[in-house]
């Protein structure tokens, strides 16, 4: 009787041993398994040979059989299904049922001599996911990989890249995606790049004025050669004469950038209210300030008109010539230092000749393709 105690007590104390290690493979097979777990399965693997000789058979049974069967094929978690069901499958064909008119298997008897497991190891299980955390962050770096590459499409088709010329004598009005507008005047080019980082102008030539919608995350860049215009939100004008620039601004503020000079390595910086008017050149920086209504008369080319005032008349002519293939040529130092004034249609030279012969010192000498005008 007491030795059918034993027997039982230690079949029942093999039992938990077995739930016990079947609770740590499964437990180190989930996504939680760490560096701390793995120290408390050493422990527990140290404390008896059982433990370590349950863990391998079990562990065994896991790696050829599969992690369903080695549960025991639907037993619940937890439970170890007795030897010899390892290979119960509900989803294999070739399993048997056992009817109860059999007789129950007998248990296996155990080998006359368990190996010596005092010295068995187990290799740390890495720290990683399993198959189906492995997959669910496949799948989130695949949508990732595809959105930042929509995104970047996105952008990319959203920016605005784009040139424009005008032809002699014609103006041209330019919306942009950001909302701004730009009216290019006669002869002029400018490159438009417009993205979610920048908005920039490369004015090539000529003059450009400009509305521009504020943004303060994009300022609008004008860029003349060396120097550039810097807007917020704003109105102005940027016209290019070869190497020489001027700046006119109409509403708010912009900020004139030169080339950063070779000693100090400083970019100069200079502020343009509105009412202002600025002339850079190779010899320097003039800047006047008055109302805004006299920077607009500089402007009044956007409406078909040339505005004087008390303007030499070489300067003059040099402003009709900028929207007129038949140019008009001053022919002596004396008719060029005239002073004239009022507004012309810059498109009516006729009309301005004429006024220069009833109402100057003028001669003026008739060609196809220019009008001399000659001192009397």
């Amino acid at each position: 009787m007491q030795r059918r105690q034993a027997t039982e007590t230690a079949m029942a104390s093999s039992r938990q041993i077995e739930r016990t290690a079947a609770a740590w493979l499964a437990r180190r097979d989930g996504d939680d398994w760490d560096a701390c777990a793995q120290a408390e399965l050493d422990a527990w693997l140290a404390e008896s040979t059982a433990h370590r000789v349950a863990f391998l058979r079990l562990d065994s049974a896991w790696a050829h059989s599969g992690r369903l069967k080695a549960l025991g094929a639907g037993v619940a978690a937890g439970v170890i299904p007795v030897p010899g069901q390892w290979s119960r499958s509900p989803f294999g064909a070739h399993e048997t049922s056992t009817s109860s008119a059999q007789k129950p298997q007998k248990p296996p008897r155990l080998a006359p001599e368990a190996p010596d497991l005092r010295d068995f190891a187990f290799a740390p299980r890495d720290v990683k996911r399993s198959s189906q955390g492995r997959r669910t962050i496949g799948a989130v770096v695949a949508v990732l990989a595809l959105l930042a590459v929509g995104w970047g499409w996105q952008r990319q088709a959203s920016a605005e890249h784009a040139s424009y010329l005008t032809a002699m004598g014609t103006l041209q009005t330019v919306p942009l995606s950001d909302g701004s507008s730009a009216v290019l005047s006669s002869d002029s080019r400018m490159q438009v790049a417009l993205t979610h980082d920048e908005r920039r102008i490369d004015l090539d030539r000529g003059e450009a004025f400009f509305e521009v919608s504020k943004d303060p995350d994009r300022p609008f860049v004008v860029s003349v050669g060396g120097r550039q215009v810097v807007a917020v939100g704003t109105r102005f004008s940027v016209r290019r004469d070869g190497a020489d620039l001027r700046v006119v601004v109409t509403e708010g503020t912009v900020r004139l950038e030169s080339g950063a000079t070779a000693a100090s390595g400083h970019t100069p910086t200079t502020l343009l209210k509105a009412g202002s008017v600025a002339h850079a050149t190779s010899k320097g920086l003039l800047v006047r300030t008055g109302s805004v209504e006299e920077a607009e008369r500089q402007l009044d080319w956007r409406g078909g008109y040339l505005a004087f005032h008390d303007t030499p008349l070489s300067d003059a002519t040099a402003e009709f010539n900028r929207y007129n293939t038949r140019k008009m040529v001053i022919a002596d130092a004396e008719v060029g230092a005239m002073r004239v004034g009022g507004n012309f249609r810059w498109s009516n030279t006729e009309a301005f000749v004429r006024l220069l012969e009833q109402a100057f010192p003028v001669r003026v000498e008739q060609q196809p393709e220019q009008v001399i005008l000659h001192s009397r």
